[in-house]
């Protein structure tokens, strides 16, 4: 059997065999190619920030860990944990891998629910805003086919949501109108987020379904913070979608005439999409080095952060699971 090399990657897809759910990421790769500006990567902050800060206090990178990103997407946090392990590895069926991963991080294209790799192999996994994406049956054998890849007493790091609300949830939707409103004024709207998420299923409806796939993959839960969005919800319903109305603003140049349209906004994608790629590229240009911008990002962070350490421990929708596969 011939396994080719990529840019950067390895294709370890399966051979000869078929399966009946196939990711949106897989089937429509080629248009997200357009629509997800993911080849540069910013530094870790707001959601991905509060993500990855939790990642490692949860996860304890060692300097010898031999770590799994499964279903890795662009491998970003594969990227800006690589030095905190001996080996970091990134799986994912689709290839949208981010131009420095494909330096940092041993890629590999291949699908998680038969994963191309010995038993006992890794030390740690993590899975970032992937469960929800899955039926059950995907599910199962997803985390079926990590735990056995995980040597006995390794750990696994996993975020995701139900569809449970937070016990907050009236003060977390006040945030939510003021977008509404915001959006009726035709100031922004969330076509990049509803195209992000239009293949959520959520099959585990509860905490219960969320323990019970737990159990039938035999991994042992360890530690569990809820995220109620308290602050994250006002900081990226309100604070960001207005900076990224103003920030994505076309150019102009001449007699008050656009400026030439970006690569994105030349392409089939929407103008909203098109403004918030935009906006994200003109941010990163700013964060290349830790100036003052960074340092406000990284203050907003932590202030989405609180939502994890004053409420991480009231039962809702969005959570972590620190899950162990047991020795014996």
């Amino acid at each position: 059997m011939c396994y080719p090399f990529g840019d950067g990657y390895i294709d370890l897809m399966p051979r000869g065999q078929q399966f009946e759910y196939v990711s949106k990421y897989v089937s429509d790769e080629e248009q997200l190619a357009e629509e997800l500006d993911y080849r540069e990567l910013a530094p870790p902050l707001l959601a991905a920030g509060v993500r990855d800060r939790t990642l490692r206090r949860l996860l304890r990178f060692r300097p010898d860990d031999v770590v799994l990103d499964n279903g890795c997407g662009t491998a970003k946090h594969a990227v800006w944990n690589a030095e905190q392990a001996g080996l970091m590895v990134g799986s994912d069926p689709a290839t949208l891998f981010a131009d420095e991963a494909l330096t940092r991080v041993a890629l590999a294209k291949a699908d998680s629910r038969v994963l191309p790799f010995a038993d006992n192999s890794f030390d740690k996994a993590f899975s970032i805003d992937i469960l929800e994406h899955f039926p059950r049956d995907v599910i199962d054998a997803y985390l079926r086919e990590t735990a056995r890849v995980l040597r006995p007493g390794g750990r696994m790091l996993i975020f995701s949501n139900t569809r449970e609300m937070s016990p907050i949830q009236p003060l977390i939707d006040v945030s939510r109108r003021l977008g509404r409103i915001f959006v009726r004024m035709g100031v922004y709207n969330f076509e990049r987020e509803a195209l992000r998420k239009s293949d959520h299923l959520k099959a585990l409806e509860s905490w219960e379904d969320v323990l019970d796939v737990m159990r039938v993959a035999g991994l042992r839960p360890v530690q569990v913070v809820f995220w109620n969005s308290l602050f994250t919800t006002f900081v990226e319903h309100v604070v960001m979608k207005l900076g990224e109305a103003l920030l994505g603003r076309r150019k102009r140049s001449g007699a008050g005439k656009p400026a030439a349209a970006s690569n994105a906004s030349a392409s089939a994608v929407t103008e909203g999409t098109a403004r918030e790629i935009r906006a994200r590229q003109r941010m990163r240009g700013w964060l290349t080095h830790k100036g003052p911008i960074y340092y406000a990002l990284l203050a907003i962070t932590l202030l989405m952060e609180l939502d994890l350490r004053l409420f991480g421990w009231m039962r809702c929708g969005s959570y972590f699971i620190l899950v162990e596969k047991p020795k014996g």
